[in-house]
């Protein structure tokens, strides 16, 4: 539903250029943009959905070759469309999940404009509402949901070396092993996207350092439930803030050839080399924390606690599921745990690579709003803004930790799309004295077209 507003409106002395005019005007087609606009449409608020290329273009092109979603297709999808002809338990490749939005977008015809960047918004003074210069004109809309999501810049950090000897990219510019030169490569970041980019580089025949930090690695499935299954029935997924302490621990989980448990015991076993944090860069060496065995050991009591609280919930509601105690077993500590690698020099051990799998930033410069705190950050509570008539929509922890999955961020969006079908009901509110005016502005148009 559009219900668009066109004028034309005078730009300098001699161009004029369309100013097109809707309720609320959603930037971003990715997961977040169709999600809102689908709970929109259906609450019948007129909106336009604004998209600088294509619908779920990140899912093609800012990713590498083999990613696949890392979650099944029975869970990682929207309520209202099924994978087609997809293994329920299997885990949909990039390319299924871009077309999986697409067809989404078509299935409630979705008011997408795709190929319009987005420069600036700005409240408009003296009136309500905003101004959004794009590529393609001048919108005003009422609202402005930023649907752009959590993964707009990847960050590497300062400690990177300046040296031309190095190939250095971030996760989000690696496609394949074929990009990269001859020689070893080192991996900074070891949660899914690093540690599979590392195992698909170990996989291809090159040496691979990993530098592991504080990290969570859950079960992939466990007595015949993925780990999915598991964090929705004990409540995990609705948790609606971190534990604390756990800020910069990231997660390690894959959908890789078929789904398999992130062990990065195993991983060293089979040719990688773990180090710990990477610290610092100086005149080709590399040094690295000595946190290995304690990362590692973090790693392993999350795990742990997963099986327990699993087997708690089984005995607790009598289920009949195959007991699995081989999942406890662990690998014995491979040479690079028991004689931790503190200091490499990059040549000597033809390290010509490193991949930088250390995240991304949020970069809302084009939204002109007093909606972030002192670090640019979003101030939100569930995707409002302290902005009034600005929304957030696929923050991390938006609302819950389910929030940075596909499945998550619908729920979101029926949050946000909520608020908006409210405000509009109050502002359209009008009192006795309007109600009378308008009946008799009504009684006075018909007046007029009897006697025309």
């Amino acid at each position: 539903m559009t219900d668009l507003n066109r004028t034309a409106i005078q730009e300098g002395t001699d161009m004029t250029v369309e100013k097109i005019e809707i309720d609320t005007l959603v930037i971003g087609a990715g997961q977040a943009g169709v999600a809102m606009s689908e709970h929109l449409s259906k609450l019948g608020v007129p909106h336009l959905v604004l998209e600088r290329n294509r619908i779920a273009e990140a899912w093609r092109t800012k990713r590498w070759d083999s990613l696949v979603a890392n979650g099944p297709a029975w869970h990682d999808r929207f309520p209202g469309l099924e994978f087609d002809g997809l293994d329920p338990d299997a885990f949909p490749a990039k390319e299924r999940v871009a077309d999986y939005f697409e067809a989404y977008a078509k299935k409630f015809n979705a008011p997408i404009r795709t190929g319009v960047e987005v420069k600036k918004v700005e409240r408009n003074a003296g009136r309500p509402g905003f101004t959004i210069e794009t590529s393609e004109g001048v919108f005003e809309a009422n609202r402005v949901v930023a649907a752009t999501g959590p993964f707009q810049h990847p960050v590497i950090p300062p400690i990177a070396p300046k040296d031309e000897r190095l190939h250095q990219i971030h996760s989000a510019d690696y496609r394949n092993p074929a990009q990269l030169p001859e020689g070893a490569v080192l991996v900074v970041g070891a949660g899914s996207s690093g540690v599979q980019i590392a195992d698909e580089l170990r996989r291809a025949g090159k040496q691979v350092y990993l530098s592991v930090g504080p990290h969570h690695r859950p079960p992939r499935a466990y007595r015949n439930r993925d780990f999915c299954w598991w964090l929705g029935v004990l409540g995990e997924w609705d948790a609606e803030a971190m534990a604390p302490g756990t800020e910069h621990v990231t997660i390690a989980v894959s959908g890789a050839r078929g789904g398999h448990t992130i062990d990065f015991r195993r991983l060293a076993h089979e040719g990688m080399i773990l180090v710990g944090l990477t610290k610092a860069f100086n005149d080709g060496q590399v040094t690295f924390e000595p946190n290995l065995t304690q990362n590692l050991a973090g790693g392993d009591e999350n795990y742990l606690s997963l099986l327990d609280a699993a087997d708690a919930y089984i005995a607790r509601n009598g289920l009949d599921l195959p007991e699995e105690p081989e999942a406890r077993n662990m690998l014995p500590d491979p040479d690079c745990v028991t004689n931790p690698i503190l200091e490499l020099d990059l040549m000597d051990a033809g390290v010509t690579s490193i991949i930088w799998a250390t995240g991304f930033k949020l970069d809302y410069s084009w939204l002109k709003v007093g909606a972030f705190d002192e670090n640019g950050k979003p101030r939100h509570q569930r995707g409002v803004s302290s902005e009034p008539g600005v929304y957030f929509l696929g923050l991390p922890w938006q609302s819950r930790r389910g929030s940075s999955f596909i499945w998550g961020v619908w729920h979101d969006a029926k949050h946000i799309a909520g608020h908006i079908a409210t405000q509009r009901k109050y502002a359209a509110y009008k009192d006795a004295d309007q109600r009378d005016a308008e009946k008799v502005s009504e009684i006075r148009d018909a007046k007029k077209e009897s006697v025309a």
